[in-house]
């Protein structure tokens, strides 16, 4: 019989190229995490297109990229200057950029997107790329607060939706949390696992739940470490070195607050908190709220909880 429906040709494309290897990525947002990732894709032999709608941007995550990848060449190859060259031009040549998203979702394996923490607006970008990417083409987002459920509903591929959650700086940290859905088929997410391993992670399963396993773990800490200064129960200086000396952590939580960044803790706590407002976790904070009015968000502004010069 030669008639076969759309979304028959559909399923037929997806189960073909399903157990496939991710060869091919397209990375949307130039910012440090799309960049970070795209160099660690690149040196793990992917092909990488790095998208975002502004030239400087990529310009710029271009130019970082080769700066990293210069710092790693002069340790691995100390001796050796051309073997150094010869591995920079390697890489960078598997990275190009791209301000048209729509182009670079029509022949990848992996969408991954690493760009602003907003439901709607990721939700339009994946609703869009839907239309054009091959039927094989998983999505994944790199979000570390919004439920990839909600992210996933704008397209019509669930089962090939999942998350792949990155740590800052990506070259540096070992960690991935892969996410799975109620409707990411086993395929997907066994795909998301071995890309993972393949770009020399250390990957973790995880359920769709807020902040996953690390942000669920660590946020309610940082937030209860300022209740701690709220209440007057030890300074920010004293509750920073006992965690350090006492739990051998490397930082102590207001020091890891002002390095994540005060306005994302804000963003993602008032988040949980609109959705299970009777959770003593997740209640918001009036001393984290009043630095970020007074766009105090930690080391990237010069002054959070300290002051950096």
């Amino acid at each position: 019989m030669a008639f076969v429906t759309h979304q028959g040709i559909r399923r037929l494309s997806s189960s073909a190229f399903r157990n496939a290897a991710i060869k091919h990525v397209a990375i949307i947002g130039g910012g440090l995490m799309g960049a970070g990732i795209a160099q660690v894709a690149a040196t793990t032999g992917h092909s990488v297109v790095l998208v975002d709608t502004n030239e400087e941007i990529l310009k710029k995550s271009t130019m970082g990229i080769e700066g990293s990848l210069k710092r790693v060449a002069k340790k691995k190859f100390a001796d050796k200057q051309e073997a150094g060259a010869e591995f920079i031009a390697t890489v960078m040549a598997d990275v190009s950029t791209s301000t048209d998203a729509m182009s670079a979702a029509e022949s990848t394996d992996l969408v991954l997107e690493a760009i602003v923490e907003n439901l709607k607006i990721k939700q339009g970008l994946f609703g869009a790329l839907d239309k054009v990417a091959p039927a094989h083409t998983i999505f994944a987002s790199n979000t570390s607060s919004l439920p990839i459920t909600d992210i996933a509903s704008s397209t019509g591929r669930l089962d090939r939706f999942g998350g792949l959650h990155f740590f800052n700086p990506v070259p540096m940290m070992k960690l991935v949390e892969v996410i799975g859905t109620s409707a990411t088929s086993q395929e997907t997410f066994d795909s998301l696992l071995a890309f993972s391993k393949a770009l020399g992670k250390t990957p973790v399963s995880c359920k769709d739940t807020p902040g996953f396993i690390v942000n669920r773990l660590l946020v309610p800490y940082m937030m209860e470490a300022i209740r701690l200064l709220e209440r007057g129960h030890g300074s920010k200086e004293d509750i920073d070195i006992a965690m350090k000396l006492g739990a051998g952590y490397p930082m102590g939580p207001f020091e890891l607050l002002d390095y994540v960044g005060l306005d994302t803790v804000k963003f993602i706590i008032d988040g949980w908190a609109e959705k299970d407002p009777d959770n003593p976790l997740m209640q918001p904070s009036e001393v984290l709220k009043k630095l970020v009015s007074e766009g105090k968000f930690g080391k990237k502004t010069g002054e959070g909880f300290y002051k950096y010069k």
